[in-house]
C-alpha cells in the first residue's frame, strides 16, 4: 500500500512540475508582464526599475526557483486587470466553481445510477428504450445549446428562474455560498442541471454496461442457484462490483467538470473561475491564467490520486496484483 501510494504520489509532483514550467514560460512569451503593469505610455528608465523590483533582470533559471518558492507559498502575483493578489481572486471565485461542480455531480450520480441499473435490469421495455434515446440525445447536445434552451423555457417563458448571476450569498469566514438562500437555489438549478446532462448519460450508459457484464458472471449464477431474491442479487451481488469503475470516472469527471465549466459559467453568468479564466483571456491577464492552469492542474491530480486510492480499497483484485507484483 505504502509503495502504491509513494508511486502514485511521485507521478503527480512530475505533472505538477511540468504545468509549473508552462506557467512559467507563459510569463515569458506572452507579452512583456511590465508594459502590463505600467503601461505603453511609461518610460524606458521606470520599466528598468520595475524589471529590477520584480527580479525579472536575473537569470531563467533564478526566476524558475523564485517562481516555483512563490507558488509553494501561494503567491502567484498580481491580477494585471483586477489589480490585486491573484491568489485571493481566486478564493474568491473558487465557491462558486466548487458549489457548481458539486451540485452537477450529485445531480448526475442520484439520476445516472438508479437509471444505468433500470435500463440494464429492464431492457426490453419501451421506457428502457425512451431512456437510452435520451442519453443519446444527453452526449450529443452542446453544453451552451442546454443552457440557452433552459434560459428560454425557464426564465423567458416560464419567468421561474434567474437568467444569469449567482443569486444571493451568505458568508461563512473566507466561503461565500449561495446554498443558504432561496435565490442562490434558484440561480444554482439551471447551471447545475446543464452541467449534469451529459455527466447523467455517460453515468447511465456506464451502469447499464457494467450492470449488463456483472449480470453473466458465475458468482451471480451462483447466488440464483442459492435461491437468493432478485433483490439481494441485483443489489447486494452484482451493484457492488458494477460500482468500482463509476468510482473511478465520477472522480475523472469530477475533475473536468471544475476544469471546463467555462462555457456553463459564460452562458449564465456565474461569478466562479471559468468566467474568470475567460474574462483574463480577454484581458491578457497572464498571472491569472498561469495560476488558473496550475490551479486546476492540482485539482486533476488530487482527484485522480484518491480515486486510485479508493480503487485500490474496493477492488480487491488489484490489491492482490500490486501485492503480488512488489513480491516479484
Amino acid at each position: 500500500m505504502i509503495n502504491y501510494f509513494a508511486q502514485r504520489l511521485g507521478q503527480a509532483l512530475i505533472v505538477i512540475f511540468v504545468v509549473a514550467v508552462l506557467a512559467f514560460l507563459m510569463f515569458r512569451f506572452l507579452g512583456d508582464p511590465i508594459v502590463a503593469i505600467l503601461g505603453a505610455n511609461s518610460t524606458g528608465l521606470q520599466r528598468d526599475a520595475l524589471r529590477r523590483e520584480l527580479g525579472l533582470d536575473a537569470p531563467l533559471l533564478f526566476q524558475f526557483a523564485d517562481y516555483l518558492w512563490q507558488m509553494l507559498r501561494g503567491n502567484f502575483g498580481l491580477s494585471y486587470r483586477l489589480g490585486q493578489p491573484v491568489g485571493q481572486v481566486l478564493l474568491e471565485r473558487a465557491p462558486a466553481t466548487i458549489e457548481l461542480a458539486m451540485s452537477g455531480m450529485l445531480l448526475s450520480l442520484a439520476v445516472g445510477i438508479p437509471a444505468g441499473i433500470y435500463t440494464a435490469l429492464h431492457r426490453r421495455r419501451i421506457s428502457s428504450q425512451l431512456t437510452l434515446g435520451l442519453s443519446l440525445v444527453g452526449i450529443s447536445m452542446p453544453s451552451f445549446f442546454m443552457g440557452i434552451l433552459l434560459i428560454f423555457v425557464f426564465s423567458v417563458r416560464l419567468g421561474w428562474l434567474p437568467s444569469f448571476g449567482r443569486g444571493e450569498t451568505v458568508s461563512i469566514g473566507w466561503w461565500s455560498t449561495g446554498l443558504l438562500t432561496i435565490s442562490g437555489l434558484k440561480a444554482l438549478v439551471m447551471p447545475a442541471i446543464t452541467i449534469s446532462v451529459f455527466q447523467i448519460a455517460m453515468i447511465m450508459r456506464l451502469v447499464r454496461a457494467e450492470m449488463l457484464e456483472v449480470m453473466r458472471m458465475d458468482y451471480i449464477r451462483f447466488a440464483r442457484a442459492r435461491g437468493l431474491s432478485s433483490r439481494a442479487v441485483h443489489l447486494r451481488h452484482a451493484l457492488g462490483n458494477t460500482l468500482v469503475p463509476v468510482i473511478t470516472i465520477t472522480g475523472l469527471q469530477l475533475g473536468s467538470v471544475i476544469a471546463f465549466a467555462v462555457i456553463t459559467e459564460q452562458v449564465f453568468q456565474w461569478p466562479g473561475l471559468g468566467l474568470l479564466f475567460l474574462q483574463s483571456v480577454a484581458a491578457a491577464d497572464v498571472p491569472v491564467i498561469a495560476a488558473y492552469l496550475v490551479l486546476i492542474a492540482l485539482v486533476f491530480v488530487v482527484i485522480n490520486l484518491i480515486v486510485d486510492l479508493l480503487y485500490y480499497v474496493i477492488d480487491p483484485r488489484l490489491q492482490s496484483l500490486i501485492t503480488n507484483g512488489s513480491r516479484a
